[in-house]
């Protein structure tokens, strides 16, 4: 849970640890089914797409063209020992081109700039700059239940 915030449905605490943090661990997987994991910097739009920027050299980016299916977590680590709470997430990833671009740039441009990094056009992600906007929608999300037994997850209905 986000240090100061009241307990509230999965659901509220989802969308709290995703406000509260920047970053989020990406799960890949090759073709092959071997594991990737690449924290990333990111910007959503109300919980339901998340956007990043990444070469699509990196690991995490090849992994997404020829297995799109991906985990997600959001982890809030400034908390005690014991009492972490994480934002779970499985999600279909895909590489943003052509239609639809402007709008998912503005949405990860206005978060960076938010937190004090750089405003972001389309072609800052397309041609010859060597990055690329890919963006995942969530499926199923989940917390990590806090009811005394070890370690489970329960689901988060963001409907």
């Amino acid at each position: 849970m986000i240090p100061g915030a009241s307990p509230g449905s999965p659901a509220d605490v989802v969308r709290g640890i995703v406000d509260a943090s920047l970053y989020m661990v990406l799960a890949t997987a090759d073709g092959a089914g071997r594991p990737w994991s690449s924290p990333v910097y990111f910007a959503h739009l109300e919980y339901r797409e998340l956007f990043w920027v990444s070469s699509p050299q990196a690991a995490h980016s090849r992994n997404i063209a020829v297995r799109p299916q991906v985990g997600i977590v959001v982890f809030d680590s400034s908390v005690p020992i014991g009492t972490g709470q994480g934002a779970y997430m499985s999600a279909v990833a895909t590489l943003v081109d052509g239609p639809g671009i402007e709008r998912a740039v503005e949405v990860f441009s206005r978060r960076s700039v938010l937190h004090g990094g750089s405003s972001w056009t389309a072609d800052d992600v397309r041609g010859a700059s060597g990055l690329q906007l890919y963006r995942a929608v969530p499926d199923e999300y989940w917390i990590l239940a806090k009811d005394g037994r070890p370690d489970h997850r329960i689901p988060a209905d963001l409907a």
